[in-house]
């Protein structure tokens, strides 16, 4: 009996850590972000696309994610890189206070993204992150 409550329970084990639902969302310790210093990631899509987004504590505490893409700079590919609590466009040079990511979109604000923040963990939800895809396909769509 023992052999198959072994077997039963590495059964039940497996299912549990390989499960879509499970594994289809992107966690991460909110405690990463304390020092207020954007974090930069990739997603690799069903359909090729690379997915770059990051995510940030501003500067009054909320801890924010956008895609790494606007709805006017996308095209160029170049993305955002933080300069103190500022967000800066590689492409046009514009500069979004950390506190205004998820508060403004459109124009050449970094394009907003849904996360979850409960128990200590930012979690980004995979259907969320392939919305953004629209941003990394170069093959003349717009977002």
């Amino acid at each position: 009996m023992k052999t198959i409550h072994g077997v039963l329970s590495f059964l039940i084990l497996t299912a549990v850590m390989f499960s879509p639902a499970l594994a289809a969302d992107a966690t991460y310790p909110a405690k990463t972000f304390d020092d207020g210093k954007a974090r930069f990631y990739q997603y690799r899509s069903d359909k090729g696309a690379t997915i770059r987004y990051f995510i940030v504590r501003s500067s009054d505490g909320v801890i924010r994610a956008a895609f790494d893409a606007c709805d006017v700079c996308w095209k160029a590919n170049k993305g955002y890189q933080q300069k103190d609590d500022l967000m800066i466009c590689r492409n046009c040079g514009r500069r979004f206070p950390t506190a205004r990511i998820n508060e403004v979109s459109g124009g050449c604000n970094p394009a907003p993204l849904k996360r979850q923040i409960t128990a200590g963990t930012v979690t980004i939800r995979e259907k969320d992150i392939e919305e953004g895809a629209q941003y990394f396909t170069f093959t003349g769509g717009k977002p």
